[in-house]
C-alpha cells in the first residue's frame, strides 16, 4: 500500500525509487511537480513559493534570493594550541548545529584542527563563541581522539534519551600524526582493514555507545552524512558514491538510527547535473573541471525539506595539493516535498566561495548538519570557509579554515514579486483546519489583497477581494483580515483556493494558523530562541 504524506503527495508502492540513472546528467525529475495532488492539505507549516506545487495560475515574477554573509565573518577562528598546530583549521565536515533550549545557547560541534578532536563551541548570539570546559581535563572535546569525516545530529526528542547521534568514518589508513589503535581511525572490521562508517549514540555528548558498522567496508566514500525527516519519521543517509562518474549521492532510509543498517541496500539518488556550470579556467587555478556533488545536508523547515548541495567545481585534489589552494565548493539550494526528489530551480549560489586570494572563505565551503537556526525574522547558516593560508604563513588546501555566518529572511529563499502594476496568484485547491490567514510580505510602498474562492472559482463572502483590508509594510508574520470577518473556521476541511493580488511588493509565504498567534506548526530547522519544540507552536512570540 502506498504512503500518503502530510501534503497530499502519494508515494509510489516501490520506495525509495530505484529507477534513477547514475550516468544521467539531466536535472532530477520531480514527480509531484509534474502531477501535484488534486487537493493539497496545508496544516503543516508555512507554505513557501519555492516551486509551483501550490500554484494554479500566476502573473507574479519569482525571484530567488542568496544568503548574505555577515560583516563580522569569520566569527570563530583557530585559537587553541591544538587548533593552530593542526593547520589552523576549524572544520565543519559536517559537525553539528542546534539550539539548546535549557541553556538558551546555540551549540556548534566542529573539528578542532585538521583531523583533530570533535569539539563544542557555544554562543548566545552566534557572534561571540566560547569553548566550554565539558569535564575536568577534557576541555571542550566531545570526543577525545582524532576524528575523520563525521556528522553529529542533536535529537532532543529521542525516546531513549540518546540525544546525540554520530556517524563517523574510520579510514583504512590513519592520516599522518593521528593516533591508532582500537576505536581509532584505522579501526578494523572482522580483522580486515577498510573504510568503515560507524554509528554511535550518546545521552550527554561525552560518553558514547559501542560503535555499530553501517554496512561492510568499502560501501561508501568520505563525506557521508545523515539527517532526520520528521515528516515521515525516517533517518536518511546521504551516502557518497560514484567514483567513475564523479562524486554523487546514494540514499538509504531507516525508521531506526543504529539497529542493523546495511548500506549495501542503498539506491541511486542525486548528483550534479548539466545545469551546474564548471568554474571558468581563467577565474580560478585548475578550473574548468566538470562539477560534482561533494556532499548534501538537509533539514526540515516549515512544510518542506531544505537541502544544501555542496557543488564541487574543481580543482582536482592533485592540483590543490600542488598549488596549495583550497577546492572550490559552493552551497546550492534544493527543495523537497517528499524527502527524496530535489527541485533545484536556482543555480546562482546560495553561499558561494569568495575565490579571491586573501579572503577567509576563498574556497572549500562546508555546511553544518542541522543546516540553520531561526532567530526572529532571520534564518542563519553557519559555514566553514577556507583561506588556504595559516596565521604563520604556511599554505595548504586545508589550512586556515574558519567558521562564519550567512543569513536570509525567514522563508526568504524565493519570493513572488509585482511592480506598480498589480499581479495575481491563485493557489490550487487546498484544505486546512486552522482559523486565521497569515502571510510573509515585503511591501512597504505597496499592498496585498486576498480572496477565498470555491471550487468553481467564485469568491466566498465575506472573504472577497474588495472586502479584504490591504496588507502593507515589511512583515514576516502579518495577519490578513476582511471587513465583516477574519475567522476561517467555517471553511475548515472544504477545498478552496486563495487568490493573492499584489502591488509593488514581494510575497514569500502564506499559512492558515490555528489561532491569532500566527503559529505555523511547521518545523524550525535546528531550532532557535522562543520555540518550545521542533515546530512553531508560538507564532509571533518567537519573533
Amino acid at each position: 500500500m502506498s504512503e500518503r504524506l502530510y501534503n497530499g503527495i502519494e508515494l509510489p508502492a516501490v520506495w525509495p525509487p530505484r529507477h534513477l540513472d547514475r550516468a544521467s546528467d539531466a536535472p532530477m525529475p520531480v514527480p509531484y511537480l509534474a502531477a501535484p495532488p488534486a487537493v493539497i492539505p496545508i496544516d503543516v507549516g508555512r507554505q513557501l513559493f519555492v516551486d509551483d506545487f501550490l500554484i494554479s495560475d500566476n502573473t507574479l515574477t519569482r525571484t530567488f534570493h542568496q544568503a548574505e554573509k555577515h560583516p563580522a565573518n569569520p566569527v570563530l577562528t583557530a585559537q587553541t594550541p591544538q587548533e593552530l598546530a593542526l593547520q589552523a583549521c576549524l572544520f565543519l565536515g559536517h559537525g553539528g548545529l542546534w539550539y539548546d533550549r535549557p541553556t538558551g545557547r546555540f551549540q556548534l560541534a566542529y573539528v578542532a584542527g585538521w583531523r583533530g578532536k570533535l569539539s563544542l563551541a557555544t554562543s548566545c548570539d552566534l557572534l561571540t563563541w566560547e569553548r566550554p570546559e565539558l569535564a575536568p581535563g577534557r576541555g571542550n572535546a566531545l570526543i577525545t581522539r582524532s576524528i575523520d569525516d563525521h556528522t553529529l545530529w542533536f535529537d532532543p526528542q529521542a525516546s531513549d534519551g540518546a540525544r546525540f547521534k554520530l556517524l563517523e568514518l574510520h579510514r583504512r589508513w590513519p592520516p599522518t600524526g593521528v593516533e591508532t589503535g582500537p576505536g581509532k581511525p584505522d579501526w578494523k572490521l572482522d580483522g580486515k582493514a577498510g573504510d568503515v562508517h560507524c554509528l554511535a549514540t550518546s545521552t550527554d555528548g561525552l560518553t558514547w555507545s559501542t560503535q555499530i558498522p553501517a554496512g561492510p567496508p568499502y560501501t561508501a566514500g568520505d563525506y557521508c552524512s545523515f539527517f532526520y525527516n520528521p515528516f515521515r519519521q525516517r533517518w536518511v543517509f546521504s551516502i557518497r558514491t560514484g567514483y567513475e562518474e564523479g562524486r554523487m549521492r546514494a540514499y538509504l532510509e531507516s525508521a531506526t538510527f543504529d539497529q542493523g543498517i546495511d548500506w549495501s541496500t542503498k539506491v541511486v539518488w542525486t548528483r550534479a547535473d548539466r545545469l551546474d556550470l564548471p568554474e571558468p579556467a581563467e577565474r580560478y587555478p585548475g578550473g574548468g573541471e566538470p562539477c560534482q556533488l561533494y556532499t548534501l545536508n538537509a533539514v526540515a523547515y516549515e512544510s518542506i525539506m531544505i537541502g544544501l548541495h555542496a557543488i564541487h567545481r574543481g580543482p582536482l585534489n592533485r592540483i590543490c595539493a600542488e598549488r596549495q589552494i583550497p577546492k572550490l565548493i559552493d552551497l546550492e539550494l534544493g527543495f523537497s516535498r517528499d524527502g527524496f526528489h530535489w527541485d533545484r530551480p536556482d543555480r546562482g549560489g546560495f553561499i558561494r566561495c569568495a575565490r579571491q586570494e586573501g579572503t577567509w572563505d576563498r574556497g572549500y565551503v562546508h555546511s553544518a548538519a542541522g543546516v540553520c537556526v531561526v532567530i526572529g525574522d532571520r534564518l542563519v547558516f553557519p559555514y566553514t570557509g577556507t583561506s588556504g593560508v595559516a596565521p604563520d604563513g604556511s599554505r595548504g588546501d586545508y589550512r586556515g579554515a574558519s567558521i562564519g555566518l550567512a543569513s536570509i529572511r525567514r522563508d526568504g529563499f524565493a519570493s513572488l514579486d509585482a511592480d506598480s502594476r498589480p499581479g495575481t496568484l491563485t493557489t490550487r485547491l487546498v484544505t486546512f483546519t486552522g482559523t486565521r490567514l497569515f502571510v510573509n510580505l515585503r511591501a512597504p510602498q505597496g499592498w496585498l489583497r486576498v480572496a477565498v474562492l470555491d471550487e468553481a472559482g467564485r469568491e466566498l463572502a465575506p472573504f472577497t477581494r474588495d472586502a479584504c483590508v490591504p496588507v502593507s509594510g515589511d512583515h514576516t508574520l502579518a495577519a490578513v483580515r476582511w471587513q465583516g470577518g477574519e475567522d476561517l473556521s467555517a471553511l475548515r476541511g472544504r477545498p478552496v483556493r486563495f487568490r493573492f493580488e499584489l502591488s509593488d511588493g514581494e510575497l514569500y509565504a502564506f499559512w492558515v494558523s490555528r489561532d491569532d498567534s500566527g503559529r505555523s506548526d511547521g518545523y524550525v530547522a535546528a531550532g532557535g530562541p522562543g520555540f518550545t519544540g521542533p515546530t512553531d507552536t508560538v507564532g509571533r512570540s518567537a519573533t
